[in-house]
């Protein structure tokens, strides 16, 4: 696995994020053409202006292996979350770069920057279809929230998910550790 360094997107890093993401959409087949999403995923600095945007490098190269948007209920691409959780979108690798790692450190550095803000959960959606981000998500604990679900165009079913930040109370934490 390569060393990764998660931060901040500069807009130097603008047009490679563009391309690694679409890239990724399309190698995972979220990309038909017909509902303008590509070109959504390619505004990168409009992304960038609505929350966070994390970027994935491999800390020897500086190369760019993945990206998320890390965003809060109200802002401009928040899709799901509602008062005291935070949501993630568009979390892409590099389709040459996955298995290194990228994607479980972007979701880890979102799930480090809601628990920092104090939120009570994280929410994402997916296209049913995509297994590997199914499992990414299932490893971390995330799970359906079937009245959520939600379809932004015909033909386009987004499965919700969220994951529970709230500890657990102490008798339960001491009951688990067994």
């Amino acid at each position: 696995m390569t060393d990764l360094l998660i931060r901040l997107a500069e807009p130097a890093d603008f047009d490679a994020v563009a391309r690694l993401t679409v890239a990724a959409y399309r190698e995972d087949g979220q990309l038909d053409g017909e509902h303008g999403y590509e070109e959504a995923l390619a505004d990168v600095p409009a992304r960038a202006g609505a929350g966070e945007l994390l970027v994935a490098a491999d800390e020897v190269t500086g190369e760019l292996l993945g990206a998320v948007l890390f965003v809060l209920p109200g802002s401009a691409y928040a899709e799901l979350s509602a008062p005291g959780e935070a949501e993630f979108r568009m979390l892409a690798v590099d389709p040459g770069a996955q298995g290194r790692g990228a994607g479980k450190a972007l979701v880890r550095a979102c799930l480090d920057r809601a628990r920092s803000l104090g939120c009570s959960g994280v929410v994402i959606c997916t296209r049913s279809f995509s297994t590997p981000a199914h499992r990414l998500y299932a490893g971390f604990g995330f799970v359906r929230i079937p009245d959520r679900d939600w379809s932004p165009a015909p033909g386009v079913d987004l499965l919700a998910l969220r994951l529970d930040l709230t500890p657990a109370p102490p008798a339960l934490a001491e009951s688990s550790r067994g």
